[in-house]
Order: structure tokens, then C-alpha cells, then sequence
């Protein structure tokens, strides 16, 4: 994401970033009343030190089901501790004890029967508690704290890529031809390529314009909903995007050019290739909202070089995109260290 433009220009600090699991949090908010009864049972799980689909394998085989029939409201980040929830069919006239699984990794906090399963992107956002350590310019962090308040350009993260990038480079094989059969794959190869062109459309839009200036036409999106038009500026739309009722959006690129504005194809037109292959594959023109706004960001400083950020962040949205604004962040996390030493071993051979 380095390449990406800042909304507030690049940061000064460095710091370091999950240097321990405790370092980043996460709770998910799923924002769902359980019926308490039903054939799915809902448990919510802490896991530290892995990541969602073990977690979902183990209670497949405590259930004796397959891990397909386990389902999950969203992925959580394997290098952290995080609370998220799954849910499990199982028989109304059976009883399984899921907390003869816990370990030092994972821990059920609590299950409760619902009348249907948990399905993607169903739970409303996710809480972060991100400590940052070896802090540079701590100064400069809490300088940028009250407009990133404001809000940040709501990049999709570099996880959505893969390592590498490497999601993008099997989206081009794919684009070229190449089949991949394993449809979960697949989807998450499709998934990168809209993801990356959504990114240079925002990058582009942040260099040009910012995300305070409206431009002659918008296409907006109606908060909470996915439902989205374009319309020319007016006093009305302005006094709808002051209220929250609307927001500003860019376009995750389907089909054809509906629902595009006339400089959003000016934009698009030095991603051609990834358009025309996103759209032989069928997809819906969707949009996504331009502007990540974090609900009561807090700063507290622990030390001269340590400090703690928390906030909470919409379904979908990455904490990374946040991050950045505020600071040079290095992954310290074990799997960012493996991939290096690995990368050094081979380039010695």
C-alpha cells in the first residue's frame, strides 16, 4: 500500500506492528440477536496465534461434520487475538460440550442456538486495540490523530492481495485464460482484481481532488445499504452527505460502465484489461464507500515509544487503511519474519 497516496500527506513516525499477538485486537461486533433455539449452534470463539479456517476445521471434527458446514460471519487475522463468531449445525436433540476445546490458542466464550446459520459479511464491524512499538516522532501520531477522525481513504488492504501480490499475479493468468478450479480460490483471485482496481481509482481521486471536494456528479451510496445513484451536486445532496444519510463512493467494476461517472472512466481507462477481464466474468457493478470514517478513535500513549490506538471500523473495511495515515508501520509479526528468513536462505543459494 506504500504506493498509494496519503490524505495527510506521508507520515514522519515509524513504528513497529504486532510484535506480539496482544499487540493487535480484535473484537467482532455481529450485532445479531440468537432466537435461542434452532439447529445451528453459535459459538463465539477467542483465537490467538491462528487463524479462522483451523479454527473452523476443529469444530467441524468435534461436530463430526465437514469444514464447509462450518460457517463464519468474516476472516480474522491469524497473527493476533481475536473474538469472532462461527456457527455449527447440529442436531436440536444433541448436545456437544465445544469447550473441551479450549487451549492456550483458543477459547470458547459462549454458545447459543439459532434458528439459521451465520452467513458472510453478516455481522456489523469489527473493534481494534492496536499497540504500536518503538514509536519514532510519538508527536506526529498524536498531531494526526483528530483528522484521521475525520476520516481516511478506505483502501482495501494489502492482505486482500496476498503475499506478494501474488493473488494479482494468478488474477492476470486468469484474465489470460487460465482456469483455477477451486471456486473458493477463485473467488478470493476475482475478489484481489476489483479490490486493486477500487484502490487506484481512490489513489487517483485522493491526488486530484481529496475526499472533502465533490465533484459536478457523484454516485452515491445510501448509508448502510449497498443500493447506490449518481446525481449532480446539490444543496440537498450536500446537506444528505452532512447528515450521514448519503455517501461518496467509487466503483468495484462489474460489466459494463453503469453507474460510472464520466471521470471515473477517464480513471478506469489505464486498467482496461482488468476491467474488460472482471467483466467477461460477469460480476454486478457495485460500489463501496470512499471514505473510512473509525467510530471513537482513541489514543493513549503507554511510554515514550509504545503507544494504543482504539477504534471501531464498518464490516469490510481494514484497520491497515487507518494505520497508515498515522504511521510508517513495519509487520512484526512471526509469519513477516519467516518470509524474510526464507527469502534470505534462497537468495544465498
Amino acid at each position: 500500500m506504500s504506493e498509494l497516496n496519503y490524505l495527510y500527506g506521508t507520515p514522519l513516525s515509524k513504528a513497529d506492528f504486532k510484535t506480539t499477538a496482544e499487540d493487535f485486537m480484535v473484537d467482532e461486533d455481529l450485532g445479531i440477536e440468537f432466537t435461542g433455539s434452532g439447529e445451528h449452534v453459535c459459538l463465539q470463539v477467542v483465537k490467538k496465534g491462528e487463524n479462522t479456517q483451523y479454527v473452523a476445521k476443529l469444530l467441524a471434527q468435534k461436530a463430526g461434520i465437514s469444514p464447509r458446514d462450518v460457517s463464519y460471519a468474516g476472516m480474522k487475522d491469524r497473527h493476533g487475538v481475536c473474538s469472532q463468531w462461527f456457527s455449527v449445525p447440529v442436531p436440536i436433540k444433541k448436545d456437544i460440550d465445544f469447550t473441551e476445546l479450549n487451549s492456550e490458542s483458543l477459547f470458547i466464550i459462549s454458545q447459543q442456538r439459532h434458528n439459521r446459520k451465520l452467513r458472510t459479511g453478516c455481522h456489523k464491524g469489527n473493534k481494534f486495540t492496536i499497540t504500536l512499538r518503538n514509536v519514532t516522532q510519538p508527536l506526529d501520531i498524536l498531531c494526526r490523530i483528530n483528522a484521521v477522525r475525520a476520516g481516511v481513504p478506505n483502501y482495501f488492504g494489502e492482505q486482500r492481495f496476498g503475499h506478494d501480490g501474488h493473488n494479482l499475479v494468478m488474477a492476470k493468468k486468469m484474465f489470460a485464460g487460465e482456469r483455477i478450479r477451486d471456486k473458493k480460490l477463485r473467488g478470493l483471485i476475482i475478489s484481489a482484481a476489483r479490490s486493486y482496481v477500487f484502490n487506484q481509482i481512490v489513489n487517483l481521486r485522493v491526488a486530484e481532488h481529496g475526499l472533502a471536494k465533490t465533484m459536478h456528479r457523484e454516485v452515491f451510496m445510501l448509508s448502510g445499504s449497498n443500493a447506490f445513484f449518481e446525481d449532480a451536486i446539490s444543496d440537498e445532496n450536500i446537506a444528505r452527505l452532512a447528515s450521514g444519510d448519503i455517501m461518496m463512493s467509487a466503483p468495484l467494476v462489474g460489466t459494463s460502465e453503469k453507474g460510472l461517472t464520466e471521470q471515473e472512466k477517464i480513471w478506469l481507462e489505464p486498467y482496461k484489461e482488468w476491467c474488460e477481464g472482471l467483466g467477461e466474468l460477469g460480476l454486478k457493478n457495485e460500489r463501496r464507500m470512499l471514505r473510512l470514517i473509525p467510530q471513537d478513535l482513541a489514543v493513549e500513549t503507554v511510554d515514550e515509544t509504545t503507544i494504543k490506538l482504539s477504534f471501531g471500523l464498518p464490516k469490510g473495511t481494514f484497520a491497515t487503511a487507518l494505520l497508515r495515515e498515522l504511521v510508517d508501520y513495519t509487520d512484526a509479526s512471526p509469519r513477516v519474519h519467516k518470509e524474510k528468513d526464507a527469502s534470505n536462505e534462497n537468495s544465498a543459494k
